[in-house]
Formats: C-alpha cells, structure tokens, sequence
C-alpha cells in the first residue's frame, strides 16, 4: 500500500478510535499492513486498539471484558467504519501489559475483516500453526490471485490433494483399517 494512503487510514482510524472511545482507557491505535506481522494477510491491513487495563492476570481479563460490555455498540460502529474503507481490515482489540499465563496475547477481541465475517455454510473453522515457508506458500498464491485468503488457500491446495489418483488409493487403504479396526 502508498504510505501516504496507509497515513491517511491511519489518521482516520485514530480519530474514530477516540471518538466514540473515552481517551484514557485507548493506550495507542496502530494500523499495520501486510510484513508488519504473520497474522496479516496479502491485501489486508490490522487495525488494533491497545485498552488500557489493570495489571494482574484477572484483573486485566475483567477490566477488558468491562470495557467491551460497557461499549458494544461503539465497537460495532468502529467495525462498520472500517468496511468502508476500499481495503480489508481486520480489527482487533487487545489487553495493555504482558500476558498471564495461558494467555499468548492476553485478552483480545478480533472482529474479521468486511467479507470475511461469519463462517460459510458447509465449512469448518481449523486452526493451525505454519512455519515462515508455508506462510510464504499461502501468500503467493494469494499474491497471484489464485485464492482471496490464506483459508482459501489452504482450501485450494486440498483440492490439488484430492484430485490425485493416490489420493483415492490411500482413501481405500484407510477404509480397509477402519474395517479391520472394527472386527476386533
């Protein structure tokens, strides 16, 4: 993306941020690109809004979940905001300070990005951890334009799988264990 456009989407998400949110609860606003961080897809910009909370593992866990109850609707707004902007935004709220334990980024709110929300009918969400090289993987192939996202992606390169012939041979030899597993 230009960075005079990055600029702008970053001036006009801070002055929503602070509208609709009381200042001293926002500890900083940071819209970040593709490269900044894995979790940011080809195409797709973070917006992410850092609260400020009480330190201690629950205290930080209640004073968050304080915050969004007492602003749903704000929240709403903000996301609404953001889709009329003419790249895909994800955002994402996260807890101030260092994360418990069991906590990898502590509390933290993610709203998909416009397009992007809700999962369609007949798929399964699966979460799974990708090294640097299969990330670069799913990103050329959005890069290229074969897939829209990393999830279509992934969608993508199974299809390749299943179209195989040993594919298939394997689906069989998998039936005929099943089988076997179930005369004991």
């Amino acid at each position: 993306m230009d960075p005079a456009d990055l600029e702008v989407i970053k001036q006009r998400f801070d002055e929503e941020v602070r509208k609709r949110f009381p200042n001293e609860a926002i500890q900083r606003v940071e819209v970040l690109q593709y490269g900044d961080t894995p979790e940011i897809e080809p195409g797709q910009l973070l917006a992410r809004v850092v609260i400020n909370v009480p330190e201690g593992e629950e205290e930080r866990k209640r004073g968050f979940e304080e915050f969004h109850d007492q602003r749903r609707e704000a929240f709403r707004e903000l996301r609404r905001g953001l889709d009329q902007l003419p790249v895909s935004v994800v955002l994402q709220f996260v807890a101030s300070g260092e994360p418990g334990e069991g906590e990898p980024q502590g509390p933290m709110i993610k709203f998909a990005a416009r397009g992007l929300g809700g999962e369609a009918a007949g798929f399964t969400p699966v979460m799974a951890r990708l090294g640097a090289a299969d990330l670069e993987t799913l990103d050329t192939l959005i890069t290229a334009g074969i897939a829209s996202s990393r999830a279509e992606a992934v969608r993508w390169a199974l299809a390749r799988i299943r179209e195989r012939p040993a594919y298939e041979k394997l689906r069989a030899r998998t039936r005929e264990i099943e089988d076997l597993k179930a005369q004991f």
